[in-house]
């Protein structure tokens, strides 16, 4: 089966409509791989997995190891985009002088990068935004001394691996870096006085200072970098860019985002609350 016929069977499966109507809109030639008595879901369970290309995959949970919550909404929407659609996530670098180069990345069907409005991504793709969008903030104890990005030299910053932002903090700021699995990691050692500022997510941050238990780590620096998220994808896939649409409009006549932006920072709250507060009650 070509990949068109493949992709079209997929728009099938997400649309609820007949394999043989969305067969219709493929080129000639193509449509006739495909079986007009096969049905959209046997086509999509039995085809290769769509490769899913992300900046960081979150590692599988390992049996016995604690919950954590991923840093950002990519990982969370790849999950749901998996609903849909059969997944293979992909760590791919993040683009080289501010332009998607397919040359510098594992060949993948989809990109879901957070752009800038700056950023390019070449004549042969469609960028299809998320709504998702988040900068990078810093948040400290309310007593700190630290007023500017500038005041960060030479002290300590915890950040996330999944963050994008390992290495940036040094090279701007001149700040040291401790690195975390997870936010709440990072969150609590900021929490227990293991560093001066945690730098995150700050749609992520903004969420989780909502909880008054976070009142007295509320002070912050201004966003930086803002960004949206986006799915990236060859132009010419036609159906596959369909089935993304039809997801991501789905998912914001739902509000999705908004929710599970929320339920994120609820878990990311609640595993701090666990490792700091939970083994001192008997």
């Amino acid at each position: 089966m070509s990949k068109v016929a493949y992709f079209a069977l997929i728009v099938a499966a997400v649309l609820g409509v007949s394999a043989g109507a969305v067969g219709q809109t493929v080129p000639a030639g193509e449509g006739d791989a495909v079986a007009p008595e096969k049905t959209a879901v046997a086509g999509v369970t039995q085809a290769a997995p769509v490769s899913l290309g992300l900046p960081y995959v979150v590692p599988p949970h390992v049996p016995g190891a604690k919950v954590r919550t991923p840093e950002g909404l990519a990982p969370l929407l790849a999950e749901q985009l998996a609903r849909s659609l059969p997944l293979e996530q992909v760590a791919v670098p993040r683009a080289v002088h501010r332009q998607i180069d397919a040359r510098a990345a594992p060949a993948t069907d989809i990109l879901l990068l957070p752009l800038d409005q700056g950023e390019l991504v070449g004549d042969e793709h469609v960028v299809v935004p998320t709504g998702y969008r988040a900068g990078v903030m810093a948040i400290m104890r309310t007593d700190t001394d630290i007023r500017s990005w500038e005041d960060l030299r030479g002290r300590t910053v915890c950040l996330t691996e999944g963050g994008g932002l390992v290495g940036q903090m040094q090279a701007r700021h001149g700040a040291i870096e401790k690195v975390f699995r997870a936010p709440a990691d990072a969150l609590l050692d900021l929490r227990i006085g293991g560093c001066d500022a945690a730098v995150h997510d700050s749609t992520m941050l903004e969420a989780v200072l909502a909880f008054p238990e976070w009142k007295k780590f509320s002070a912050r620096l201004p966003v930086q970098r803002e960004k949206d998220l986006a799915f990236i994808l060859p132009k010419d896939e036609p159906a596959l860019i369909e089935a993304v649409q039809s997801e991501v409009r789905q998912w914001r006549q739902t509000d999705l985002l908004a929710r599970l932006t929320r339920q994120s920072a609820q878990d990311i709250a609640f595993e701090v609350y666990l490792d700091q507060e939970a083994p001192d009650c008997h």
